[in-house]
């Protein structure tokens, strides 16, 4: 009885090992990191307090950094996760559904397969004002076109619209395993009682999918604070800082400008919010309790 009570526990210590070893004490590490003044060339270590985290608040760039990180989450949760909704819901209509679903379904997702530089690289050319394919449609009509990146007020934009047509599939997949696993005689009842397809879909298919929505929305939360590849494969934060993001900028105060204490302070920054923004979801949402 002793042994069979223990055997569990022994099944869960590799996962619980990588847990600690490569998550947990690796961000406690991070957090010890961000009070002290490091250089990769160097083993000294000097005790600088909130220092970090002061020029980092006082820094000309982290109003910009934080309004783009803003800006890119707010959009993501109107496209990807409101929009991808209203898509899965199509997608499983009987319109759709029985001979198109699949499809479909494939469609939507593909574009999440691609690598985030391929797709940075891809969207590169289709901005670029000479020969890309956004001004070459635009010439059609008669207009000459914008430089997309090269535009300080246009180029967060670009980047927000081509992670929208990655990212948006993918939060449609999910959502659509979360309306297939909705039971059929809930709909069938309300069916009979007289509900519509839009009451039917208000009433039981969204609230049975309330606890995937808020996985969703912490999903894009989350990206849209870590984000990176997109900035970094396309603009690096240019022209000047107009798209200057957190995630770019802990790169490059760690590898281009070796204050690892600097960086360290950004990632402690990003978590900390991160983890707010999504325990504050839960709470609101009341996740778990139903």
């Amino acid at each position: 009885m002793h042994k069979n009570k223990i055997t569990p526990y022994l099944y869960m210590l590799p996962g619980l090992a990588i847990l600690l070893f490569f998550v947990y004490i690796p961000v406690i590490m991070n957090i010890g990191y961000s009070f002290f003044s490091l250089s990769s060339y160097s083993t000294d270590q000097h005790f600088v307090g909130l220092e970090n985290y002061r020029r980092l608040f006082q820094s000309n760039v982290f109003p910009i950094m934080l309004k783009n990180n803003i800006l890119y989450a707010v959009i993501s949760l109107i496209v990807q996760v409101g929009f991808g909704t209203l898509i899965a819901l199509f997608l499983e209509s009987k319109l759709i559904r029985p001979k198109f679903g699949n499809f479909c379904r494939n469609l939507y997702y593909l574009p999440a397969l691609i690598s985030l530089t391929a797709v940075g690289l891809m969207f590169t050319f289709i901005y670029e004002p000479s020969v890309g394919f956004l001004n070459a449609v635009l010439r059609i009509f008669h207009s000459n076109g914008f430089a997309w990146l090269g535009d300080s007020k246009l180029a967060i934009y670009c980047i927000i619209a081509m992670s929208q047509w990655q990212f948006t599939g993918y939060i449609t997949l999910l959502m659509v395993v979360a309306f297939q696993n909705v039971p059929q005689e809930f709909m069938e009842s309300a069916a009979i009682d007289g509900a519509g397809l839009f009451k039917r879909t208000l009433y039981i298919l969204i609230p049975q999918a309330k606890e995937q929505l808020l996985v969703c929305t912490i999903i894009t939360i989350i990206g849209a604070f870590k984000l990176y590849t997109e900035v970094y494969a396309t603009t690096a934060g240019g022209p000047g800082n107009s798209t200057q993001v957190l995630g770019l900028f802990l790169y490059q105060q760690a590898f281009l400008h070796d204050e690892l204490g600097m960086a360290a302070a950004t990632g402690v920054f990003i978590f900390v919010v991160t983890i707010v923004l999504s325990v504050l979801q839960i709470k609101i949402t009341r996740s778990g309790k139903d």
